[in-house]
C-alpha cells in the first residue's frame, strides 16, 4: 500500500515525509479556486510524490462545473482529476446521472489523465446506481487503511481525517502508480 494525503487550502502547512501522492482540492462548483493549489502540488512534486487534484461537484451546471475544474486546475501531464461526490454544505448534493456526467466530461477534455470518483461509502452503497467511477475508484471509509466495507474494486481509500484526510493506494510502488496516472 502506498500512502498519501488529500489537501484543501486549510492544509498550507502539510508534510510530505513519508507520503507518495497528494492529492489538491482545485475547485468547487463554477466559483471557487483553491488560491493555494499550485504551491501544494508544487510541493508535492518537489518531494517525488505522484499528484491529484479534485473537484467538489455542485447539483446543476454539469458541463460548465468540468470546464472549470480543467482550466483553473493547476493539473499537468501525468497529474490525476478527480470528481469529490458528496453533500455540499447546504445538504445538496449532485445526482448520480450528473456525478456520472461530470466524470464523463472530464475525460472528454483531458482525454491523456486519468479521472477518478471520489465519494464516501454511504454515497457509494445508497446513492450510486452505475458503479461508473470513470478511472478508478476512491473510497471513504473511516476504518482500517486498506480494508474500506465496500465490494467494489477501489483504487485509493481514505481512512481518516484527523489530523489531516490520510489515504493509502492499491498499487505495489509509487513506480507502478506514477505508470498508472500517465497512461501511454
Amino acid at each position: 500500500m502506498l500512502h498519501g494525503v488529500d489537501v484543501s487550502s486549510y492544509n498550507t502547512s502539510y508534510s510530505t515525509a513519508g507520503l507518495d501522492f497528494v492529492f489538491v482540492k482545485a475547485t468547487e462548483g463554477r466559483s471557487y479556486i483553491n488560491p493555494h493549489q499550485s504551491a501544494q502540488a508544487s510541493k508535492a512534486r518537489k518531494a517525488g510524490c505522484v499528484v491529484g487534484f479534485y473537484h467538489f461537484l455542485w447539483p446543476g451546471n454539469i458541463a460548465a462545473q468540468a470546464e472549470y475544474f480543467v482550466k483553473k486546475c493547476a493539473s499537468v501531464q501525468g497529474d490525476i482529476l478527480a470528481c469529490d461526490w458528496e453533500r455540499t454544505g447546504e445538504g445538496t448534493y449532485a445526482s448520480n446521472a450528473q456525478k456520472d456526467q461530470f466524470l464523463r466530461e472530464v475525460k472528454k477534455l483531458r482525454p491523456t489523465h486519468r479521472v477518478m470518483l471520489y465519494c464516501n461509502r454511504d454515497f457509494w452503497l445508497n446513492h450510486d446506481s452505475t458503479s461508473y467511477a470513470a478511472d478508478g475508484l476512491w473510497i471513504a471509509d473511516y476504518v482500517t487503511a486498506g480494508h474500506p466495507r465496500i465490494k467494489a474494486k477501489w483504487r485509493i481509500h481514505q481512512y481518516t481525517d484527523d489530523p489531516l484526510d490520510k489515504d493509502v493506494a492499491d498499487f505495489s510502488s509509487k513506480a507502478a502508480l506514477k505508470k498508472w496516472a500517465h497512461p501511454a
